[in-house]
This record gives structure tokens, C-alpha cells and sequence, in this order.
């Protein structure tokens, strides 16, 4: 069977995740939704990356969270290798998670101070793996220790002996030591110096090369997102604004939303930068709680119409036969 033909390892069908908020006074108290993630779909294949992007509150790591089931969806569905998540009694999902893992924004925050760095790699073979026993586990945790570029010997230290980008290459060995088949990246390098993230970026793309990882990787740096993305997925408001290959969402960019994330991206070349066309967004990112009608984006949006307030846009294929998708009833103009 083609890469092509196989069937999808992930499948996200109509994703939502609202919350329940109660806002107003003592008096005038009530519940209003929350929205999230709001209807989102898409399928990921073995070995692809697939890169999330969009403002902060837009709902990636809402997102990456509800597909793993840390939050419990609202509505639609995660099938994972053909079996629906959300069907899954809570025995059967932590069996499921051998093969689900997540690394996170702030690596010495989701890192155990009171625990050597052996212990935190080591958790996941006590809970999935105990048969190992205590030297099995210990030869594991040094292999993945050197794996992910950690001298074996520095097993017995704590996190706070740690720079922070050695810090997530320990997130990410305790993400990598059970191989699994997807790992959700929240944001794993945001928090690190600019002269750091490369090394984590090419780090994680070497370990998908050798274990056949699928990521989805969660970032607002959209050139790191290109480098290490086969895909592009862009969020706003909870909603998918577009999708595409990476080559293709740089370079046709069909959503206005798209357009000018891209044109923030700076370009090396000064001569290049000086001359190039910024598209600037006028206003802020509208309250969750009182998203605008139809076009979710159509408040900041210069190409905005009385259709996009009346009706939401489909996410249609923009017919270049290549699953470029674009939700934008003017995206043709």
C-alpha cells in the first residue's frame, strides 16, 4: 500500500472543546460557552509533522490537549489507528497513552525537582514497562539519555543542575523512552534562547527519522513551524483558517489571516526585509466568550463583507490539487 492510500494514523472529526464560564456579579451572574476548539478535522499520517499555528488564545494547546484526552472534548471525534478515543473506558485509555505522549512549553516546570533526572525518565517503563526491572530500566533511560544528547553519568542529577534547554531534551527523553508513535508538541520551544531552539528543533526532527514519529507541533514562530513542518495548520478563534502543505502555505497563502502571519516572519536578507509588503492587523483577538457571527476572523479582516458576518465559511479546497484548504468566502479575490 502507498504512503498515500494508508490509512491515517490520526483522524480528528469536528473537534470542540467549550467551557462552561460564569461571568457577571453576585447578581447578575450567568453561563456563557467558552469556545475553545470549534469544529476543527484534519488526519495525520505515520511519520508526518503536522504544524499548528496562531496567536496566543486561538486553542492549539487546547487542542493537542482534548486529542490526547488530557481535556475531555465537547464534541466530534479522535480516531486513533482506526479505533475512536472517545469510546474508551478510562483502563483502555491509559493503555492507549504507551503510544501518545506529549512534551511541554516550560521545561523545568513539567519537570519533578524532587526527583533525579533517571526517576522522571524512568516513570513511564514503571507504569507501562515494570517487567524491565530496575537494571532494565536504568540501561533504558541511558540510552535514551544519549539519544537525545545527555551524557549517561549525569543520571543522578535534578533538574535544577539543568540549563533549560537540557531540561527539554529530558522532557523529550521521557517522551521518547516508551517509542511511541505520536508525541504532541506544545510550544517546546518558546521558552528556550534563540540559539537553542534550533538544536532542539533538529533534534526532534532526527529522532521522527529514526523511530517513524508523527508530531504535531504547536508553535507561533512560523519559520521553525516550516522547518519542521510537512504540514500547516492555522487557528484562529478555535477555528481552522487554513491548511497545506508547508511550500504551499507560504508561497499561496490564501487566507488574509495566513497572509499576514506570514509577512511578521523577517527575512535575513535586509535588502528583501526593507521591500517587502506588511500586512498588519488592525484591533485584537475578539473574547472567546463573544466570538463574532459567521467569519470569526471577519473583525480584523480588510476583505471582510455583510456575507462574511451571516455565514461561516466551508473550508473548501482552493482546487490546485494539492489539499490546500482555505475557510474564506473571498479568498478567490
Amino acid at each position: 500500500m502507498s504512503d498515500a492510500a494508508a490509512p491515517p494514523l490520526l483522524s480528528v472529526r469536528d473537534l470542540k472543546v467549550h467551557f462552561d464560564m460564569r461571568v457577571g456579579g453576585i447578581f447578575s451572574r450567568r453561563h456563557l460557552p467558552l469556545k475553545a476548539v470549534d469544529g476543527v478535522s484534519f488526519d495525520l499520517k505515520a511519520g508526518e509533522t503536522l504544524g499548528i499555528v496562531g496567536e496566543s488564545g486561538c486553542g492549539k494547546s487546547t487542542l493537542g490537549r482534548a486529542i490526547l484526552r488530557l481535556i475531555e472534548p465537547t464534541g466530534g471525534r479522535v480516531v486513533w489507528l482506526g479505533q475512536e478515543l472517545s469510546s474508551l473506558g478510562a483502563q483502555a485509555m491509559r493503555a492507549r497513552r504507551q503510544d501518545m505522549q506529549i512534551i511541554f512549553q516550560d521545561p523545568l516546570a513539567s519537570l519533578n525537582p524532587r526527583m533525579t533526572v533517571g526517576e522522571i525518565i524512568a516513570e513511564p517503563l514503571s507504569t507501562f514497562a515494570p517487567r524491565l526491572g530496575r537494571e532494565g530500566k536504568k540501561a533504558r533511560v541511558k540510552e535514551m539519555m544519549a539519544k537525545v544528547g545527555l551524557l549517561p553519568q549525569m543520571i543522578n542529577r535534578y533538574p535544577h543542575e539543568f540549563s533549560g534547554g537540557q531540561c527539554q531534551r529530558i522532557g523529550i527523553a521521557r517522551a521518547m523512552v516508551l517509542e511511541p508513535k505520536l508525541i504532541v508538541c506544545d510550544e517546546p520551544v518558546s521558552a528556550l534562547d534563540v540559539s537553542i531552539r534550533a538544536q532542539i528543533v533538529n533534534l526532534l526532527m532526527r529522532l521522527q527519522q529514526e523511530f517513524g514519529l508523527s508530531l504535531l507541533f504547536i508553535g507561533h514562530d512560523l519559520s521553525i513551524v516550516r522547518h519542521i513542518s510537512h504540514r500547516i495548520m492555522v487557528l484562529y478563534l478555535g477555528r481552522v483558517m487554513e491548511i497545506a502543505d508547508r511550500e504551499s502555505i507560504y508561497l499561496r497563502a490564501r487566507h488574509p489571516y495566513t497572509q499576514a502571519l506570514i509577512s511578521a516572519v523577517p527575512i535575513p536578507d535586509p535588502d528583501k526585509e526593507r521591500a517587502k509588503r506588511r500586512l498588519v492587523l488592525q484591533g485584537d483577538l475578539p473574547s472567546p466568550l463573544a466570538p463574532p457571527s459567521g467569519c470569526v476572523f471577519r473583525t480584523r479582516c480588510p476583505k471582510a463583507t455583510r456575507l462574511c458576518a451571516e455565514e461561516i465559511p466551508l473550508l473548501e479546497e482552493d482546487g490546485t490539487g494539492d489539499l490546500h484548504r482555505v475557510a474564506c468566502h473571498h479568498w478567490r479575490e
